[in-house]
């Protein structure tokens, strides 16, 4: 195969990955906005409900329901959850319906409310009727 037809078929991939980074990237400024507003249960809405979703932090947490109250637990309060921010270093395609976001986050808060707190996460997310959810949440 020439040179150009390999170059026409990245860049063809690559417009075609563009509209779900974009997806992507939205639920995760939507998850920003919903935690932002002491909502932690539509910011779970960014995650798939289902009994597989997992998220990894200090221990291991298996089940959208079991996710969502590990959150409450360590959240109680609005300003236990402070004001939170993403930054997102790289998304990347992992096939046509599943993505990998590596990112950094940071929680400001005062001192009463825990203090500041960053950290890195890598998600994995899915394609689903429901739109891309997350379906493993690797934080530290």
């Amino acid at each position: 195969m020439g040179k150009g037809i390999l170059l026409f078929i990245l860049m063809s991939l690559l417009a075609l990955a563009q509209p779900a980074v974009d997806d992507i990237k939205k639920v995760l400024d939507k998850q920003v906005v919903d935690w932002n507003r002491g909502d932690v249960d539509s910011f779970m809405n960014g995650y798939e409900a289902s009994a597989l979703t997992t998220f990894v932090g200090k221990s291991v947490t298996r089940g959208h329901a079991s996710v969502l109250a590990d959150y409450k637990k360590r959240y109680p309060t609005k300003e236990n959850m402070g004001t939170l921010r993403f930054e997102i270093l790289e998304v990347r395609m992992l096939g046509a319906e599943h993505a990998s976001v590596l990112g950094k986050f940071f929680l400001t808060r005062s001192q009463v409310g825990g203090g500041d707190k960053d950290g890195i996460f890598n998600l994995i997310f899915k394609k689903t009727s429901a739109g891309w959810k997350i379906i493993l949440d690797h934080t530290s």
